[in-house]
């Protein structure tokens, strides 16, 4: 039997074995807004920053424009809310025709509530052959506060 102890925050680490995409390099990526303290760049390389955040409340849409089709098995999302307790809802969809048309991945809410529940992680298995766009869309909060969508990690392998 292997084993191997983890740490209870060890949640937040990405494996190293993953071979996370260079998605900053593979990718163009349209936003809906974007406060300038919290680039989409930084959601998007493993370990770097604070991740993303829109610049106004409401829903908020990031597109990744892929410059060639690609193979994705893996996603993985990771959002953190520790200001406000909010239920937020996402959609996460992909196009294998530059954005003409999108099937739904997956679509889900989250209760975020403060202290204990301040991090969601997604790690979802898929087969996206052809993959030219992916578009990850955020109500931040469904009862129409004026929190602001985030996303601290997207990564695809």
């Amino acid at each position: 039997m292997r084993k191997h102890i983890i740490r209870k925050d060890s949640q937040d680490v990405i494996p190293p074995d993953q071979n996370w995409l260079d998605l900053e390099n593979l990718a163009q990526a349209e936003l809906t807004s974007e406060d300038v303290s919290y680039p989409i760049e930084s959601a998007l390389k493993p370990n770097e920053g604070p991740g993303w955040r829109a610049s106004e409340p409401g829903q908020q849409t990031i597109r990744l424009l892929f410059d060639k089709p690609l193979r994705v098995r893996r996603v993985r999302l990771v959002f953190h809310e520790d200001e406000q307790e909010r239920t937020h809802e996402f959609v996460l969809r992909w196009s294998s025709d530059g954005g003409q048309s999108y099937r739904e991945i997956v679509r889900q809410q989250y209760n975020f509530s403060l202290p204990d529940n301040t991090r969601e992680i997604e790690n979802y298995t898929v087969d996206l052959v052809g993959l030219t766009a992916l578009e990850l869309s955020i109500v931040p909060d469904i009862s129409g506060g004026r929190a602001r969508a985030s996303i601290a990690q997207l990564r695809l392998a």
